[in-house]
């Protein structure tokens, strides 16, 4: 039997791995899958542009690899899931709402009390996501990035602006739902109204288009849909 391999998963934050990692772990079940969870969104953290990011990924990677002693032979791949947050909706679907405290998302617009902060960081966003989406390998270790639109509980859920106590209770409760019946999430994320096939770049063409990064849109079944292939072939 061959050795199991890395399948080294990067996510926003800790609902996202409560929501995905046992799931995933059921898929990849001839690899580990380690979920690495960065408590915040790298594509558009300060310092971050479309010249840092890959090295940033480069990073977060040698760490875990200083850490557990491993080397680049271990990595089966890396697969990195995005939340949207409508980074490419036009500047003017940005619109000022002095009573938000945060953002606020709807399938149109973003309202805020701080627009420019808002116009800013999408485009910041979108010269990460440009280079990521077009990036094959890390360190030599495959790689792609999956996205999330607007956000994992609006994919996984069909919410909008989750405060994170719901967040919690939601990613408990869909791990719940699907931990027995793998197949199923599969299904869901591959095959629902919101699911984008075609290529892995056909799939990001469609996510820049017009208000879909705001919309309820995911193209992680094309990944998913590998790995169930990868597992048979194997």
């Amino acid at each position: 039997m061959a050795h199991r391999k890395i399948v080294f998963v990067i996510v926003e934050g800790p609902a996202d791995d409560e929501a995905l990692a046992y799931l995933l772990g059921r898929i990849y079940d001839r690899n580990t899958v380690y979920v690495e969870i960065m408590h915040g969104d790298i594509t558009s953290e300060k310092g971050a542009h479309a010249g840092t990011i890959r090295a940033r990924l480069g990073e977060i990677l040698q760490r875990y690899m200083n850490s557990y002693h491993v080397t680049r032979a271990h990595f089966q791949e890396i697969v990195h899931i995005v939340d949207m947050d409508g980074a490419y909706i036009p500047d003017a679907a940005v619109t000022e709402d002095t009573t938000a405290e945060r953002p606020i998302y709807s399938l149109t617009k973003i309202r805020t009390a701080r627009v420019q902060d808002i116009v800013n960081r999408n485009r910041t966003k979108q010269s990460c996501l440009n280079t990521i989406s077009s990036t094959p390998t890390i360190n030599r270790i495959p790689y792609q990035v999956y996205y999330m639109s607007c956000n994992l509980d609006h994919v996984l859920y069909d919410k909008l602006n989750s405060t994170d106590e719901e967040k919690e209770i939601d990613s408990l409760n869909f791990a719940r739902r699907y931990r027995s019946h793998v197949e199923e999430f599969v299904t869901f994320i591959s095959e629902s109204d919101f699911s984008i096939g075609g290529t892995y770049l056909e799939s990001w063409d469609f996510i820049k288009q017009e208000n879909h990064s705001l919309e309820r849109h995911t193209n992680f079944g094309i990944c998913l849909k590998k790995a169930l292939k990868d597992r048979v072939t194997t």
